[in-house]
């Protein structure tokens, strides 16, 4: 039997059709001419988005596509048992991915009229795709069409400016787009971080093995604020902050990191944030650095130039691993059934702890149930930060240099990574840099703390570098411009 040419049209669903072997195929005549072009001049960041606004746009097509095969049955034709098995084959993908793909492209062109749309103007990826496919298909059943509509509307646009991760996060409270009264959109959030706990619980594993070549590999899933302590334990043994010789031993094979970070972080002025103990010891290099901002001779600029090179090709896998190494040698086995070492903030709403109804925020940038943050302040590691509640002194004026632990403490609540525009370091390896500089009349108040990591620290002090500090929803974020 002989099958026409699969067609397909534009997003709009307006214009002649066009088959698709040759819509790809010019595809292809285009990559052939400009895939082994030169990249001449500077690259923007406009440049690297319009590629990757082109290859949203291959996506959406081949979600098209895939839709278009399921709705013909092209699996049955060579004896396969589905469309994901047809598809795994042919994108050598596996099986898992190929049924998320049919999924998804099921859900684009049955019901989500605007996430299709916003996918083949490359507006967004498929993992926002999928994310709002998965929050649509889970909204209550008494939501009206026209709710459902507002819901997606809003969850598209929230898409163009938030990665996949937050917009999950964000999505969690939709029914706010469709109106719905504040206890029910807690209701509902509250059963979205219930239920992604309770499958979270049935997925956990660990699986070791032995390479027998004196290491053994393992492979781990744990629920979310599980895998957050661990996190800021491994984060905080490996940040570049720690000295190289703290009391319990350090980590073996990071000295020559540590040498490194120390050098590159001498010529900073980083008394912005008062001097504090981290892992097991205290920093070495803080009153190093101290002493340089007391008048002593700091190195010159090449120097700090070279280290910081040297700082970018660190192998963090490796040092994190090493890390990890260090954790499991000095767990207190013989005290087992205390606390868990880890100091995770939990901001909660003083109403919804009471109730052990809605979402509490971890430091680490996820999301726990309330009742999650009630079992876990009763047995875990955990400081609470509940807002509501009496209130803690954060605003120290001109009677403190530096900035206190209240106040780091304070800032978890909300900051998870570095204030940088685009910085993903965690907010555990930043500094509290003043924003009106302390030696200019600045105040140590809470609503002048702006946290850096080292790197970005270091921009801020550095004269070949603009910045400008803007407070978007409540954060502050710093935009840097190297001067011409």
């Amino acid at each position: 039997m002989t099958t026409a040419p699969s067609t397909v049209r534009p997003a709009d669903r307006h214009g002649p059709a066009l088959p698709a072997a040759e819509g790809v195929a010019r595809v292809h005549a285009t990559l052939d001419e400009v895939g082994s072009a030169e990249v001449v001049g500077p690259v923007t960041g406009r440049d690297i988005a319009e590629v990757d606004r082109a290859i949203a746009r291959m996506q959406a097509l081949k979600l098209r596509m895939v839709s278009s095969a399921d709705r013909s049955q092209v699996a049955s034709a060579s004896g396969m048992s589905g469309t994901a098995a047809w598809l795994a084959v042919h994108t050598r993908s596996g099986g898992p991915e190929a049924a998320g793909a049919v999924g998804l492209a099921a859900a684009l062109e049955d019901s989500l009229p605007a996430t299709r749309e916003a996918l083949a103007a490359g507006e967004l990826s498929t993992a926002h795709a999928s994310v709002i496919a998965g929050t649509v298909e889970r909204l209550p059943e008494t939501l009206t069409e026209e709710e459902r509509a507002r819901v997606e509307t809003s969850l598209v646009r929230q898409a163009r400016r938030l990665d996949p991760p937050k917009l999950r996060r964000a999505a969690r409270r939709a029914l706010e787009a469709a109106e719905r009264s504040a206890e029910e959109v807690d209701r509902h959030e509250d059963a979205e971080l219930r239920d992604e706990e309770a499958r979270a619980e049935t997925r956990v594993r660990l699986t070791m093995h032995d390479n027998r070549d004196g290491t053994v590999s393992g492979h781990f899933t744990v629920p979310t604020v599980a895998g957050a302590m661990l996190r800021k334990l491994v984060q905080e043994i490996a940040s570049p902050r720690r000295t190289r010789s703290d009391a319990s031993g350090g980590a073996a094979g990071a000295a020559d990191v540590a040498d490194v970070a120390d050098v590159a972080d001498a010529g900073v002025d980083r008394t912005e944030s008062a001097p504090r103990a981290t892992g097991a010891g205290a920093d070495s290099s803080e009153s190093v650095l101290i002493a340089c901002d007391a008048g002593e001779r700091s190195p010159g600029p090449a120097a700090t130039t070279s280290a910081s090179r040297r700082l970018e090709h660190v192998d963090w896998a490796h040092r994190h691993g090493m890390a990890f190494v260090e954790l499991l040698e000095h767990l207190p086995a013989d005290r087992l059934h205390g606390k868990v070492a880890a100091t995770v903030v939990v901001t909660v709403g003083l109403e919804a702890l009471r109730a052990g109804l809605g979402a509490a925020s971890l430091d680490t940038g996820q999301q726990i149930s309330a009742a999650q943050a009630r079992r876990l302040a009763c047995n875990a590691g955990v400081l609470p930060a509940i807002l509501g509640g009496a209130s803690l002194p954060l605003d120290l004026g001109r009677t403190a240099r530096f900035f206190s632990e209240t106040q780091h403490v304070a800032l978890a609540t909300v900051y998870d990574e570095c204030a940088a525009e685009g910085c993903d370091r965690p907010y555990s390896w930043c500094d509290l840099h003043h924003e009106d500089p302390w030696a200019q009349g600045g105040r140590t108040d809470f609503h002048l703390a702006v946290p850096l990591c080292g790197w970005h620290h270091r921009r801020v002090h550095d004269a070949k570098y603009r910045f400008a500090i803007d407070e978007i929803d409540g954060r502050k974020v710093v935009t840097f411009r190297r001067r011409c």
